[in-house]
């Protein structure tokens, strides 16, 4: 069996998170929620959570690491918000939908990057 550091730990225990709160936001939607906004928080969970996964199966660069982090605060900041404000009328802070997904969009850019650099960096 794959013995995992505990960065691989924290990135599965995230990927079994946002999988969860992914499925949960689909009920909510499907039962009374804002559909549409509880859609988006569906979709944004469901798609980072495999992301995730695949980054606590290997060794990462720098780059991944700040990449997931990235990803992390990303999701919590627009998923949060928009929550929060489907179910209670209340937001997170003001701007935190907005620079939740501004710094998901910055995290698959750092993905990317991390594509070209040269291999063991």
């Amino acid at each position: 069996m794959h013995d995992m550091s505990g960065g691989s730990r924290f990135h599965l225990a995230i990927a079994g998170l946002f999988g969860a709160a992914g499925v949960a936001a689909s009920a909510v939607a499907a039962h009374g929620g804002d559909e549409r906004a509880m859609g988006a928080v569906a979709l944004v969970c469901l798609a980072h959570a495999p992301a995730m996964l695949a980054m606590a199966m290997r060794r990462q660069p720098m780059l991944l690491l700040i990449a997931t982090a990235l990803m992390f605060i990303g999701v919590v900041l627009f998923c949060g918000d928009l929550t929060l404000r489907s179910l209670y009328g209340v937001k997170l802070f003001p701007m935190a939908a907005p620079t939740g997904g501004t710094t998901l969009i910055i995290a698959w850019l750092v993905v990317a990057v991390s594509a070209l650099r040269p291999t063991g960096r």
